[in-house]
């Protein structure tokens, strides 16, 4: 007769009690993880997130409250998460994953590694750590009403850079806030700044810091002051932008200064922010009109839309469109409001410059206005009770896994509707491992189409190896014969390569180079494949590398018999692109990956945990699939 204890059985709850865990974010879906680690006898817990509380986190981080904005999000989710279950020994780390504390070894203490994380880089690399350790991943994610879980094991299945990923479009309001990264975070802030300044006004899109948000306050026990005094009204008092901005009568230069020196420099107080980022560079308007106006006079060549401007070019533009569209508001009437459109020209303009010009601050590289407006897409909301379901399913496939039925895990899919099988959440079995991944292959090996005339070393390290491929501290070697040394990780040692020409080097169509990461013990080989004929704009492309097309539909019949694997309205695993199973799924991949903005989160067939069961039907009645 099987014993339990509770709803587990006596092997699999003694097993819960003596593993270790690690969960790789602490926000909306690291919170609901959290709760149910501890409720379900999980006692060895260990958690790291980068980020701190923001009062835009309260409506759905239910672990975080009012007087803890500003504080560590995963030191904070440890106090919460203890008061469920006081014995749990759980080790919080105010820090970013990727530091190379966080090496192989760390790794390799842990029986499972579970992600909840919000964007692609850290998702590579947690990859990368997790094959290299030999260590089950179960990666997740939301967007919206959609959700994905997936497990990921060295060997047996398809890891998470096994099939491309298209864009992601939906970013934590913190990274837009006060730590972009990307292009597309500066896109969003510039969006979200239109808005603020001449459209409907939204709380959860507040584009600067606040004077009166106890973030800024890195005293705790100011912090704590802080969130007792704005008690007095019940919230956090701030003040409106379009307000301001009304009384400065949409002077473009007060607002300039305002939105990217005051602002940058209040960002560069939070001085924790920046301990392991390179901090922000504020601009001045009468400085740059003193010292870039005359170098910037001479027109630049090409399409004007394709153009890319230099910094005082983005400040005309952020000037003249502020005064368009100030002028398009006056005529409208008192009280009128205006709807971006990425067809408004003077709108377009606006989140041109404006984006440009944070990008330029972040120490990023600008893009064009083409290249704007192709980026520039609608923001998802985050959906508490999403992240609830999906939590919930991570801990059963995580139960899964410690049971020793690693076969029997599924990707499933959170859709918004039921399927024709009235159906929520459909699963997909797992893929085996892509012969061609440039990450899990056994020998990882791909062919980079560019113009070794043209291409920097710099460009090679940021554009290829780090931003493309996901490397952290690459080095590289030609294999010449000579075993020369193209770039180091060690700073300082290569430096003077940077502005050279892979042509200088000797590197020409055919060369091959070693690329090595040795946080994340990997190995890429490159081919070079040598051409003048690429696109305008383009530096570079990586062979091979065209999105995949979903295979023609099935018939009817075929999608009654596909009773593992759902039907047609239902979402794609982003691990799966073959179509092997002749399923639906397979036929809709595209969509569904473009609608979750490639988080690439996955899910397994539930179980029946009574903790984990509880904790999501209090947020969703929703329909299992067995």
């Amino acid at each position: 007769m099987v014993q339990l204890v509770g709803s587990l059985r006596r092997e699999l709850a003694e097993s819960l009690s003596t593993c270790k865990v690690l969960v790789v974010g602490a926000g909306g879906i690291g919170c609901e993880l959290l709760k149910n680690l501890v409720l379900t006898g999980f006692k060895n817990i260990e958690v790291i997130d980068l980020d701190t509380i923001d009062v835009s986190n309260l409506n759905r981080q239910f672990l975080f409250q009012k007087k803890h904005v500003g504080k560590s999000k995963a030191q904070v989710a440890k106090e919460s998460a203890l008061q469920f279950c006081p014995s749990a020994n759980i080790t919080a780390y105010h820090d970013s994953i990727m530091n190379p504390d966080y090496n192989v070894e760390f790794f390799r203490k842990f029986m499972l590694v579970m992600n909840a994380l919000d964007n692609r880089a850290a998702r590579n690399h947690v990859n990368r750590m997790c094959l290299a350790a030999d260590i089950p991943l179960i990666e997740s994610g939301t967007a919206g009403y959609l959700g994905q879980v997936t497990v990921i094991k060295k060997g047996m299945t398809e890891c998470y850079e096994c099939q491309p990923k298209p864009t992601q479009k939906t970013f934590p309001g913190c990274t837009i806030r006060n730590t972009p990264s990307e292009p597309i975070h500066c896109i969003v802030w510039a969006k979200y700044l239109f808005n603020q300044l001449f459209g409907e006004e939204d709380a959860d899109q507040e584009v600067s810091p606040d004077t009166a948000d106890p973030e800024a306050a890195w005293n705790p026990e100011d912090t704590a002051a802080r969130a007792t005094a704005s008690e007095k009204d019940g919230d956090i008092k701030r003040v409106s932008t379009k307000e301001w901005a009304r009384s400065t009568g949409y002077d473009s230069v007060k607002l300039f200064n305002k939105l990217f020196k005051d602002d940058i420099m209040y960002l560069l107080t939070m001085d924790k922010l920046w301990k392991k980022r390179k901090a922000p560079i504020p601009l001045d308007w009468q400085q740059l009109e003193n010292s870039m106006r005359p170098q910037e006079e001479s027109p630049a060549s090409g399409l004007k839309d394709q153009q890319v401007l230099g910094v005082w070019g983005y400040c005309q533009l952020f000037q003249h469109s502020v005064e368009t569209l100030r002028l398009q508001l006056q005529e409208k009437g008192e009280g009128s409001e205006l709807v971006w459109d990425k067809d408004d020209p003077p709108a377009m303009d606006f989140v041109t410059a404006a984006a440009n010009l944070r990008m330029h601050i972040f120490s990023m590289n600008m893009k064009s206005r083409f290249d704007v407006k192709s980026m520039a897409g609608n923001i998802i909301p985050a959906i508490a009770t999403t992240n609830a379901v999906i939590a919930g399913l991570i801990v059963l496939e995580g139960l899964k896994i410690l049971s020793g039925e690693l076969e029997s895990c599924r990707t499933i899919f959170l859709n918004k509707c039921p399927n024709l099988r009235k159906k929520l959440l459909v699963p997909c079995i797992l893929d085996p491992p892509s012969a061609n991944c440039y990450v899990c292959a056994s020998k990882p090996e791909v062919t980079v189409k560019l113009n070794v005339q043209k291409t920097t070393v710099l460009s090679l390290q940021d554009r290829i190896l780090k931003e493309r491929f996901g490397m952290v501290a690459p080095d590289v070697q030609i294999e010449d014969g000579k075993g020369t040394i193209l770039i180091s990780s060690e700073e300082g040692e290569t430096e003077a390569n940077n502005n050279k020409f892979l042509g200088d080097f000797g590197i020409r169509n055919g060369s091959r180079l070693q690329a090595d990461d040795f946080l994340q013990d990997y190995t890429l080989l490159i081919n070079v494949l040598h051409t003048e004929e690429l696109e305008r704009d383009v530096e570079f492309e990586v062979v091979g590398e065209a999105p995949d097309k979903a295979p023609p539909p099935q018939n009817n019949q075929e999608e009654v018999n596909s009773i593992t694997n759902g039907n047609k309205d239902s979402a794609q695993p982003s691990t799966s692109s073959k179509g092997e199973h002749h399923c639906s799924f397979c036929v809709h991949k595209q969509k569904h990956e473009e609608l979750l903005g490639s988080i690439v989160e996955k899910v397994p067939t539930p179980l029946a945990s009574g903790a984990i069961v509880a904790s999501v039907k209090h947020s969703l009645q929703t329909f299992f699939v067995a």
